[in-house]
This record gives structure tokens, C-alpha cells and sequence, in this order.
């Protein structure tokens, strides 16, 4: 029953020569125990075996769609086709070195079904770029609003499930930020809340290359997230402020 109320979630993976991680990403999605959902795959011409990967699983799994940009356009641009080809009236998101447990979609819903939310995360368990795991859990908070949010951004961007309609509306695409940060700062900015489930349902990879290892070019891409939402240079530098001490207490909610 919860299957058919609750209608199709397309799952957005942006994948450019994700071979080493991309089967490991779509396994978890396609051992979801909630099934009604479309899996859009969008390469972004990849020079691996990246679509050959995904074309062998799809041909036995007709959730999965295969989707191919027809020039390198970056990980925003990447996302936003899979948004445009996508047939749910729910987005959620997944970095193609990521990956979840198997009732994260469920226990989404779930929580959804109790709150009415338009935005829900989760808290995140971590595996290095070998994919092995890393004995650290990311708590997830109850409830977040705007304003908590832009003193710390605690929604993982692969632990999402949004509206499709919110995310369509306020998707950012921008050189040098945070645009997953800037979507969900624009939809929580309407006077909605985020709604976490504090378990570890996500399993997020940390790779050296990723945009998180490098702390100042964060800080940096996270002034320019709080530019283009609209706060004035005082205000962004109020909450970017806030961003450092919060990144500082974050591994406090690290177990």
C-alpha cells in the first residue's frame, strides 16, 4: 500500500567514469525495500566502462535508464538532465561513489507520511575511497529550519528526498559554490523545514579528490552559496563565521 500512495521517486545518479563505484551505487538503490521508483543514470561522457556497466544492469532491470549528455557538462548541469527526463513526483539524489542502506527510501517515506515534509535527509555512515568502512556516524537532527541551516549545511546531498516540484524551482547551477546548499537553503528560505532520520542510511565515500577535502575552498564555496541566495556581505559573513565553528564542533557529532 505505502508503494502505491506514496507514487514514483526518480533517483538522479550523475555519473562521469564512476567505474570503480557506479555497480555499488546502483546495487543499493535497485535493494531498496520501497520499489516504486525510476533510476536515471545520466553520463556525462565518460571515457571508462561506466556505460557499459550501467547498460548490463539495465538490460536486466527496467527501472534503470540509461542517460547521456551529449557534451562533458559537470556534475549541476549533469543533474539538472536527469531532472528534466525524470517522470516521480519525488527527486532523490545520489553521488555515484555513494551509496545506501536498503530501507533508507523507506524510512523516508515513513517519516514523510507523519510530518507532511517537503525536504528529508538522514544520517550518514562513512567508507574511505576503497570503499571500505570508516568507524565514524554523522547524526542527522530532528528538524531543520533556514536559519539553522545556514549555520551549518547537515543535509547530506545524497541523503535527500525532496518535492520534485520545490527542487525544480529553486535548482542552482553556479561556478565556484555549493549548489545542492543553495537549493536546499532557497526551499527551506519559503518558511519550510527539513526532517531528518537519525540513522546512518546513507553511506557516503570520502575520496581525496572530493570538493569537501579541501577546507578552504569550501569555506570559499560556501561565501559564494550565501552570496547567491541573496544575504549581503554582513550577513554572509555572520553565518560564514558560523560555518567554521560549526565545522569544527561537527566531529563532536561523530561516533
Amino acid at each position: 500500500m505505502l508503494h502505491k500512495e506514496f507514487g514514483l521517486i526518480s533517483i538522479i545518479v550523475a555519473a562521469y567514469n564512476a567505474e570503480k563505484t557506479i555497480e555499488q551505487a546502483i546495487n543499493s538503490v535497485l535493494r531498496q525495500t520501497y520499489t516504486n521508483f525510476e533510476l536515471l543514470v545520466v553520463n556525462d561522457c565518460s571515457k571508462d566502462r561506466t556505460v557499459e556497466l550501467v547498460k548490463s544492469i539495465a538490460a536486466k532491470d527496467g527501472r534503470v535508464r540509461l542517460i547521456s549528455n551529449v557534451k562533458n557538462s559537470g556534475v549541476s548541469y549533469t543533474r539538472k538532465h536527469g531532472l528534466e527526463e525524470s517522470n516521480g513526483s519525488w527527486i532523490a539524489i545520489l553521488d555515484s561513489d555513494d551509496a545506501w542502506a536498503p530501507d533508507k527510501l523507506e524510512k523516508q517515506i515513513e517519516l514523510q507520511k507523519r510530518t507532511n515534509a517537503d525536504l528529508l535527509f538522514t544520517g550518514s555512515a562513512f567508507m574511505d575511497s576503497d570503499g571500505q568502512p570508516i568507524d565514524w556516524y554523522l547524526h542527522a537532527p530532528a528538524e531543520v529550519t533556514y536559519r539553522q541551516l545556514l549555520k551549518q549545511n547537515v543535509l547530506s546531498n545524497s541523503s535527500a528526498l525532496v518535492r520534485k516540484e520545490l527542487y525544480a524551482k529553486h535548482y542552482a547551477i553556479g561556478d565556484g559554490m555549493h549548489e545542492d546548499f543553495a537549493i536546499w537553503l532557497s526551499i527551506l528560505k519559503e518558511g519550510k523545514k527539513a526532517y531528518g532520520v537519525d540513522e546512518p542510511l546513507l553511506i557516503y565515500r570520502i575520496a581525496k579528490s572530493s570538493k569537501s577535502g579541501n577546507k578552504v575552498k569550501a569555506a570559499k564555496m560556501n561565501w559564494n552559496t550565501y552570496r547567491y541566495i541573496g544575504l549581503n556581505p554582513l550577513a554572509a559573513l555572520y553565518y560564514e563565521c558560523w560555518y567554521m565553528v560549526k565545522g569544527l564542533l561537527k566531529y563532536k557529532n561523530l561516533k
